[in-house]
C-alpha cells in the first residue's frame, strides 16, 4: 500500500498516486501502442505501492473525415503520394504493433470519422467502463476491419460491453464536443499525449519504461510550481493532426 504521507499540495492524496489524462484517437495506431505499454507500465507501477487514475480525453486526427467505407489504404495512398509509400508506412507500425502483441491489419482497415467513438468512450466511461471500450474500439479498427464511424457499428459493440449508449441522439455529444476545444486550447497537436497531474507532459507510443519511469517521477515532482513541463526524453511516435491521419 502507498505511504499514508500526503503530496504537498494535493490534500488527502497519498504519496505514490498520480493522475494521468491521455489524449487520444482510436484510428491512431501509435495511440493503440501507447495505450497498451501504458497499461503495462501502470500494472508495474502498482505492483510497486503507487497508485494510478486515468483519465480518457477524446482527440480527432481528422474531425471531417467521413464515415463512407473507404479502405484506410486508399485514402492513404492519395495522401501519402502512392500506395507503395502507404504499404511501407503502415508495415512499419504494424511490425512495431506485433512487437507488443497487437495485430493491425491495414489491408482491411476503413477510414473513418471517430466523433461518435469518442462519444461510445464517454459514455462507457461513465458507466464503468471506458478502457474496455477504448480498446473494443482499437481492435474493431486495427484487426476486424469495422466501420468505426458507423453508428451501427457503435451500437453493436455497446451491446457487446453491456454500455448504455443512444448514440442516434445528442447522448455525450456536448461532452465530447467540450473535450476537444480544450484540447485545441491546450494545444494538443499529435497523439497519444499523457497529461500527468495537468502538468508534465509526455507524448508519443514511448517505451514502457520510460513510461514506467515518468510516473515515477511525477510523483516525486507533484507539488511543484511547474507546468506543461515534458519529461526528458519525452517525445515518441506518434500520428499528428497536420497530416490528418497518421504518417507513420
Amino acid at each position: 500500500m502507498p505511504s499514508p504521507r500526503g503530496i504537498s499540495g494535493h490534500p488527502g492524496r497519498l504519496q505514490g498516486d498520480v493522475k494521468v489524462e491521455i489524449y487520444s484517437d482510436v484510428v491512431c495506431p501509435w495511440c493503440y501502442i501507447g495505450h497498451t505499454r501504458f497499461a503495462r507500465a501502470v500494472e508495474r507501477y502498482r505492483a510497486k505501492g503507487g497508485e494510478v487514475e486515468v483519465e480518457l480525453r477524446p482527440f480527432q486526427l481528422a474531425p471531417d473525415a467521413e464515415s463512407n467505407g473507404e479502405p484506410t489504404l486508399t485514402w492513404a495512398a492519395a495522401k501519402f503520394g502512392g500506395a507503395e509509400r502507404a504499404a511501407q508506412m503502415f508495415g512499419h507500425v504494424a511490425g512495431v504493433a506485433a512487437e507488443d502483441g497487437l495485430a493491425l491489419d491495414f489491408d482491411h482497415s476503413i477510414q473513418a470519422n471517430t466523433f461518435d467513438a469518442h462519444r461510445l468512450i464517454r459514455l462507457a466511461g461513465e458507466q464503468g467502463k471506458g478502457q474496455e471500450a477504448l480498446y473494443a474500439l482499437f481492435r474493431a479498427h486495427f484487426t476486424d476491419g469495422l466501420d468505426v464511424g458507423s453508428r451501427e457499428v457503435l451500437a453493436k459493440l455497446a451491446a457487446e460491453l453491456g454500455v448504455r449508449a443512444d448514440l442516434g441522439g445528442e447522448d455525450g455529444a456536448a461532452a465530447v464536443r467540450e473535450e476537444l476545444a480544450q484540447a485545441r486550447a491546450l494545444g494538443v497537436s499529435s497523439v497519444p499525449l499523457f497529461l500527468f497531474e495537468g502538468q508534465f507532459a509526455v507524448s508519443g507510443a514511448q517505451p514502457e519504461d520510460t513510461l514506467l519511469s515518468a510516473l515515477e517521477e511525477v510523483a516525486e515532482r507533484t507539488g511543484q510550481a511547474v507546468k506543461a513541463v515534458k519529461i526528458a526524453g519525452a517525445d515518441g511516435d506518434a500520428c499528428d493532426d497536420d497530416e490528418g491521419y497518421c504518417a507513420v
